[in-house]
């Protein structure tokens, strides 16, 4: 009885020193910020941005985080003012004594720049993951890098998620029959062949040709797709221009219908009018990166509960296995 005692009277030392749970968010990731804090059952925390005329700004936490576990989120996609904002808010709160800083990443930008692909460029990927670290990020959770070798860019760790476990129930629950998942490009392969394993179906790659970043010369398409239902992988969609091609090559090759599971939905320049001209039936993304504006074809799922789950596990030390369907 006496050792009950002073075991219940330790274990409630011991949670009076466990850190305080603190979310904040960068600008552009506000919405999503919001829907993470809901799940997680925690006030989003409140920071003050100060703006100069010449563009600078400042963010200032206006609650204290001394001794806390703080998650910082915001996705890094260009303009660079949004990598900034995290770089600043991460300083920040290095200053400020926060015991645990993670960096919330839902979408890594500057990820295409993985690896030197021709000479006299630079391998950029890398360098925002060291302007992370060095910032004051001492653990990184993020979803779907566009190569899953930027983990090993941090000496930090990083969790690296994939929203798999949020398309999938989805896709289960169209019912479609025969099933076929394509990848609409090699690089993606990987990925494709990860889902057609889960939802035990064929696979298909778009084989291209880029004349320049953005702007593909040529697409083929390697695997019969007659009569299938299709559903292109990929990790992100910018202009639309590849999934766009690789929808209508694929319904000119005899396809019932065509669909596509993207995580990061960008949708830069002309997007939207592809997207809405082409026989691409539904393109389901996540909520990761902000929407623009709304489209009859284009699905949103959030990955607000994933995240929020992840960083409930970070804080209590607890496995991440089953956040994985794949």
């Amino acid at each position: 009885m006496i050792r009950l005692k002073i075991f219940l009277n330790l274990q409630s030392k011991y949670k009076k020193l466990e850190p305080s749970v603190k979310i904040f968010s960068c600008s552009q990731s506000i919405d999503l910020s919001k829907k993470i804090s809901k799940s997680y059952g925690v006030e989003i925390g409140k920071v003050n941005f100060s703006h100069y005329s010449d563009g600078e700004f400042q963010p200032s936490f206006e609650e204290s985080i001394r001794g806390a576990r703080i998650f910082i989120i915001g996705s890094t996609n260009p303009s660079s003012e949004n990598l900034m904002e995290m770089l600043l808010m991460l300083d920040a709160a290095k200053r400020a004594s926060a015991r645990h800083i993670t960096a919330v990443i839902p979408y890594f930008g500057w990820a295409r720049q993985d690896r030197k692909d021709k000479p006299r460029v630079p391998i950029g990927a890398k360098l925002i993951a060291k302007l992370i670290e060095t910032a004051g990020a001492t653990r990184i959770i993020t979803m779907d890098l566009h190569a899953d070798q930027i983990q090993g860019f941090f000496e930090k760790p990083v969790d690296h998620l994939y929203a798999s476990s949020i398309f999938l129930p989805y896709l289960l629950s169209l019912k479609l029959n025969d099933l076929t998942i394509a990848s609409p490009d090699m690089g993606g392969s990987k990925r494709a062949y990860a889902y057609s394993k889960f939802l035990n179906s064929d696979v298909v790659i778009c084989y291209k040709q880029r004349k320049k970043a953005n702007i593909i010369s040529h697409m083929e398409l390697i695997g019969d797709v007659k009569g299938k239902n299709v559903i292109l992988v990929d990790d992100m969609v910018d202009t639309a221009g590849t999934l766009t091609m690789a929808a209508d090559l694929m319904i000119d090759r005899g396809a019932k219908s065509v669909r596509a599971i993207c995580t990061h939905a960008i949708l830069s320049g002309d997007a939207f009018d592809k997207i809405e001209k082409s026989k691409l039936e539904e393109l389901i993304v996540s909520d990761s990166i902000t929407s623009k504006k709304s489209h009859s074809k284009i699905k949103i799922l959030s990955c607000s509960k994933l995240f929020a789950e992840v960083m409930e596990s970070v804080h209590s030390n607890k496995s991440i296995h089953s956040k994985f369907l794949m």
